[in-house]
């Protein structure tokens, strides 16, 4: 990443209330940019943008992305320069409890950032975050690569496919000639401070541990390529400047996922997380039916090594401990805002 290119710069963020949107928002103000926002209120509680009092430093309008006037009228108003979009209903299993909602926000609202996008006199540079399960589930030796098939078995992921296909039409029909730079991200399983929604492995596995109750554990053999947040953050940051200042030369999907040895099981990372928590931390295995969820997913970024210069700057043991660190530390009583900083400008030190 490249401070200078940040510095004043306008930035806009969709879904800059949640877990990853937050991160993201810190990381740019720290370089410089004049960060602005358009979300929902926080989604959980507590959660990084309220404990953090990122409205002090995110000029954030409240809103839905379903809703296109909204979306238009926000990014007129902001009139940014890159905008990254990372609003989505982000949960496999709550797309199976509300698929209407999980298709029109993740879908729909896509189609409205782009359509916003599309009208602005501004914007040279648009990034779509989706996600590394937008591919069809039959893995592949090495992991997924940009050009594997879409699809999906369960909702969430199937409405992820239909956002890179969503953006692709949009690049093809007006970008192409003439538009703003328009590009996808699709990041592996993240984890880091900050993270309170419900029915994800780390949050679940830390309220419990902070309540001195064993975490509850469904899909324990499950294989994810756990990273740290700001790993594929920065790959986010790093692709919107080269797009930003190229010819179109990297408009298409780009993966940002972590290093083979990242690659482990849900009971892994439970353990790890119990081992470094201590006080006799430990879980347990929920064996009542599950949805369905893919056994194994990995995904292949050489295209973003070799292209970007890119690479994944905290190794799983690292990426675990930051995370356990910075809730043990917000838990025990710690300022969220500055914790999560030090840990963005120890990460910037780390990749220089």
């Amino acid at each position: 990443m490249t401070p200078a290119f940040w510095r004043g710069r306008s930035v806009f963020i969709t879904g800059v209330t949640g877990f990853k949107g937050s991160w993201l928002a810190l990381l740019l103000a720290h370089m410089g940019a004049r960060v602005s926002g358009f979300s929902l209120s926080p989604p959980t509680k507590p959660s990084l943008f309220a404990d953090g009092r990122l409205g002090d430093i995110v000029d954030w309008t409240e809103g839905d992305v379903r809703c296109l006037d909204a979306v238009s009228a926000a990014l007129e108003r902001h009139r940014p320069d890159v905008v990254f979009h990372l609003a989505a209903q982000p949960l496999v299993r709550a797309s199976y409890e509300q698929p209407v909602e999980t298709f029109a926000t993740n879908v729909m609202g896509t189609v409205n950032l782009l359509e916003a996008v599309r009208c602005s006199l501004t914007t040279q540079v648009v990034v779509v975050v989706t996600s590394d399960k937008c591919y069809e589930n039959q893995p592949v030796p090495g992991g997924y690569r940009e050009d594997d098939r879409l699809g999906g078995h369960d909702p969430y992921a199937a409405s992820k496919a239909c956002a890179e296909l969503v953006t692709s039409a949009y690049r093809r029909s007006w970008f192409e000639h003439g538009g703003p730079a328009t590009v996808t991200a699709r990041a592996g399983n993240v984890i880091g401070g900050g993270d309170w929604a419900r029915d994800r492995i780390v949050p679940d596995v830390v309220v419990a541990l902070a309540s001195r109750q064993p975490a509850v554990i469904r899909n324990p053999s499950c294989v994810r390529p756990w990273q740290h947040v700001l790993d594929p953050l920065a790959g986010y940051v790093l692709l919107a400047e080269r797009a930003r200042l190229s010819r179109g030369e990297f408009n298409s999907a780009w993966n940002f996922g972590p290093s083979s040895g990242s690659v482990r099981t849900v009971s892994k990372l439970a353990d790890e997380i119990c081992r470094q928590w201590g006080d006799r931390a430990e879980w347990r295995h929920d064996a009542t039916a599950q949805v369905h969820e893919s056994l194994l997913l990995t995904i292949d970024s050489e295209k973003a090594r070799a292209t970007l210069g890119w690479r994944p700057v905290l190794e799983y043991d690292q990426a675990v401990a930051w995370t356990t660190r910075w809730y043990r530390a917000v838990l025990d009583g710690a300022d969220a805002r500055p914790h999560t900083a030090r840990q963005i400008a120890e990460y910037q030190e780390l990749a220089a």
